[in-house]
């Protein structure tokens, strides 16, 4: 029985830091057993020291945005230590919407899961993935018509936490909201709880993402 609903996460919306995050635009992975630095490292991050709290994250991101340009696609990620089902797991925050995360959900769960989830403010693509051992088990924009190779997996726990999931449906049920949702689902496939707290008090290790390169 699902133990986490869409309700626990409804205060997000009034946190200044979540709506500042869905406002930029955010990317979060949560990936098990792999240290911060060998996460950052799989990224193809350049390292770039340590800070303590969000506020030092969100300085690093508009230093590198006033030294690049609109087109650049690379990033200041944040890697941490976080508790979670079967011992630790790293949380990699970045803003921007970060899609660039995405290219390496493969390599990140290639021994284990990762799961991410990302807005890209404005007008927001809200983005889910759920990937085991180097496949992307589920993944959705909207959570009625999802894709990956085991799609329907995450149905049943869906509905628990609160999603609508018929096709002319909005997404979550009365009284929830989709990315309310989404953050249940993280917690129930990794067992940590996202909270203001955690990511304004976490030590933060530093990596700047490079562009993907062009194909």
């Amino acid at each position: 029985m699902t133990s986490v609903t869409a309700q626990d996460y409804a205060s997000m919306r009034s946190s200044r830091l979540f709506c500042d995050a869905m406002a930029r635009g955010y990317g979060m992975v949560l990936v098990r057993g792999i240290a911060p630095t060998d996460v950052l490292r799989l990224m193809e991050a350049e390292p770039q020291g340590t800070g303590e709290g969000l506020d030092a994250l969100v300085e690093r991101h508009e230093e590198h945005r006033d030294g690049t340009d609109y087109w650049d696609d690379s990033f200041v990620a944040g890697a941490c230590t976080v508790s979670g089902t079967d011992g630790d797991w790293t949380l990699v925050f970045a803003f921007d919407g970060s899609g660039g995360m995405s290219r390496f959900l493969p390599a990140l769960s290639r021994s284990g899961r990762a799961v991410s989830h990302s807005t890209n403010g404005g007008k927001p693509i809200d983005l889910f993935d759920w990937y085991e051992d180097g496949e992307l088990r589920v993944g959705f924009e909207r959570p009625a018509c999802r894709y990956g190779s085991r799609p329907d997996e995450l149905v049943e726990m869906m509905r628990e936490i609160g999603f609508d999931l018929a096709e002319d449906g909005n997404g979550t049920g009365a009284g929830a909201d989709t990315k309310a949702g989404v953050l249940a689902l993280s917690e129930q496939l990794t067992g940590v709880r996202l909270t203001e707290e955690l990511l304004t008090g976490a030590e933060y290790y530093f990596g700047h993402v490079p562009e993907q390169p062009a194909e």
